[in-house]
């Protein structure tokens, strides 16, 4: 057995050539077998989760927001089946296809989820508040995120693969870096709403100061910073990771993967289950429909309105 490793060992060493019989553990993308238990919490808990946003999506018909959690919770319930069957194998590519990829793709769809909230909350406050017409915040913010969605898919999947994995690393790292900017630039723009939402305090919608008033919303306000929050944490931290390449330190330490990526996404997720935002997006619906030119209209603006005032 000794004679049949000093010969396998030298051509293994090249690490693509590893097998469980061939290589130290630490020869393997992750350096170490994943928490057992660790992972089945997760994997329960996400899968608990995307079951829970289907059914509160259907029930709401808030169809949009339903595909972009449900299959952000789903992906992230198949990325730790792949992490429990790299217990078995931490150096089949196949399995780690299956971890990679949905991992790191998930908290894009569940970015997008959070992009689709402003435009509601700014319906809800009046239109005026915004500087561009809300509409225009889904389009711009969920179109760089399926642009984000498509790069780190593809580098993922060419990073599994093996054979061009610093290829695959760099373009996931286009992917998280635009990710990352969106996600700052969504936060810039949404703070500056909600000064110009607090300056004018005393002229918003009339019809939904019952809505403005309620617990419901005031949680739902909490849970959609919350999210946000956690989201660009996790994104951030997964830049680091990725920035020394594959193996690197950071990669290899699962408490810091669990808690900067794990718990941060199922945070974002879980905070939106138990305030989910369908009743925002039926209300803001609702306003549309009785007032659709303030809904829309953009060039009805606070600022305009202060500067004729000014005048």
């Amino acid at each position: 057995m000794e004679s049949l490793s000093s010969l396998l060992l030298p051509r293994a060493q090249q690490r693509k050539f590893c097998t469980v019989d061939t290589c130290p553990l630490s020869f393997s993308v992750y350096g170490y077998l994943p928490n057992k238990g660790a992972n089945i919490f997760f994997l329960v808990l996400f899968a608990l989760s995307f079951a829970a946003h289907t059914f509160q999506g259907v029930r709401s018909k808030s169809w949009t927001f339903l595909i972009a959690f449900a299959v952000g919770a789903f992906g992230e319930a198949v990325g730790y089946v792949g992490r429990l069957l790299l217990r078995k194998d931490p150096f089949s590519r196949q399995y780690l296809t299956i971890m990679l990829v949905p991992i790191t793709v998930a908290p894009a769809f569940l970015a997008g989820g959070i992009y689709l909230t402003l435009k509601h909350l700014i319906i809800v406050y009046g239109a005026k508040f915004s500087r561009i017409a809300p509409r225009w915040y889904t389009w711009i913010f969920v179109a760089c995120d399926i642009f984000s969605i498509c790069v780190q898919s593809l580098g993922a999947g060419i990073a599994s693969t093996g054979t061009h994995p610093e290829t695959g690393n760099n373009i996931m790292m286009v992917g998280l870096s635009s990710q990352v900017a969106t996600l700052v630039i969504f936060g810039v723009m949404a703070i500056d709403v909600f000064m110009r939402i607090r300056k004018h305090s005393g002229s918003f919608n009339a019809s939904t100061a019952t809505l403005r008033h309620s617990k419901r919303y005031k949680g739902l306000i909490v849970a959609i910073i919350t999210a946000y929050v956690t989201i660009t944490l996790r994104c951030i931290y997964r830049i680091a990771e990725m920035a020394g390449g594959w193996r690197n330190k950071i990669m290899q330490d699962e408490p810091t993967f669990i808690v900067l990526d794990s718990c941060m996404c199922l945070i974002a997720c879980v905070v939106l289950n138990f305030f989910h935002p369908g009743f925002l997006f039926h209300e803001s619906q609702a306003v549309m429909k009785a007032e659709p030119v303030a809904a829309t209209n953009d060039t009805e603006m606070i600022a305009t309105d202060t500067e004729r005032t000014s005048k």
